[in-house]
């Protein structure tokens, strides 16, 4: 992909799944980046991997994006190690599905931790960097953008995303893009998690046909969807949601299973 070779990068939720997918792809295409977690083991572990392979150009450092001084302290590192930053993935992004269950805490750690420390890290992004271009891409969801039951808290969270990042491309235009990407369901620890067994082939037949391409989707097809809009291949595009959902949010209720077989013959 063009312009993503020789530039520098801050990937936050860097050390598995979505995340660490991105920072390997952008290590691929001979980047440099800075990715943050909260599990310092996690983290190095994910650290020393990628220095193996793709030498000395990655950098971790553990971050609560919570915390209110994050963001400074992370932009700030990153232009230690690199001069400066071209490229910012926001993707830490804490996983908490309450409805009428769910507390003041509850609201104030997964909007905190979630869109306003998205927009935190745009902010200081744009204030700690002196070269004009860049380029910003947040990990929303589907779930921003349906109704799911007993997700208030988290699905209320990715649907500020899509807003946030249309307001930031207006405002940062014509300088530095701004993006989000939607996917749907990704082969992930948490997704592994919910399976009979923790693999591939225990996922439920239901769950495929929620996508119109019949399988859930891998964390590096996500990875390359960021990639490219980071890239200067997305030149022409800011303040756009991408659904990378392999057809979820296209299809109706009836999806692909026996409903869908009964709608065709009426």
């Amino acid at each position: 992909m063009k312009g993503l070779k020789g530039k520098a990068a801050i990937v936050t939720g860097g050390s598995r799944g979505i995340g660490k997918a991105t920072v390997e792809r952008l290590l691929e295409e001979g980047a440099s980046v800075l990715f943050c977690g909260r599990n310092e083991k996690t983290g190095l572990a994910t650290l020393a991997e990628f220095q193996a392979k793709y030498g000395d150009n990655t950098f971790f450092t553990v971050c609560d994006m919570e915390d209110k001084e994050t963001p400074a302290k992370l932009v700030s590192k990153a232009r230690e190690l690199f001069g400066e930053v071209d490229f910012l993935v926001n993707n830490a992004f804490p996983f908490t599905a309450k409805a009428l269950d769910a507390t003041y805490e509850d609201w104030v750690h997964v909007f905190m931790a979630g869109p306003a420390s998205y927009a935190r890290m745009i902010a200081e992004f744009v204030k700690q960097r002196q070269r004009k271009e860049g380029s910003i891409v947040c990990v929303s969801s589907i779930s921003g953008h349906i109704a799911q039951p007993m997700r208030w808290t988290y699905n209320a969270a990715k649907g500020a995303v899509k807003q946030l990042i249309r307001c930031a491309a207006m405002d940062l235009a014509p300088a530095i893009r701004v993006n989000c990407i939607s996917p749907a369901w990704v082969w992930t620890d948490e997704v592994a998690k919910a399976t009979p067994n923790g693999t591939r082939e225990s996922v439920p037949q239901a769950w495929d046909e929620y996508h119109l391409l019949q399988k859930l989707q891998e964390p590096s097809q996500i990875a390359s969807t960021i990639a490219y809009l980071l890239s200067d291949d997305a030149a022409v595009i800011t303040g756009h949601d991408l659904f990378a959902d392999s057809g979820y949010l296209a299809m109706g209720p009836e999806g692909l299973g026996k409903t869908a077989n009964f709608a065709g013959s009426v």
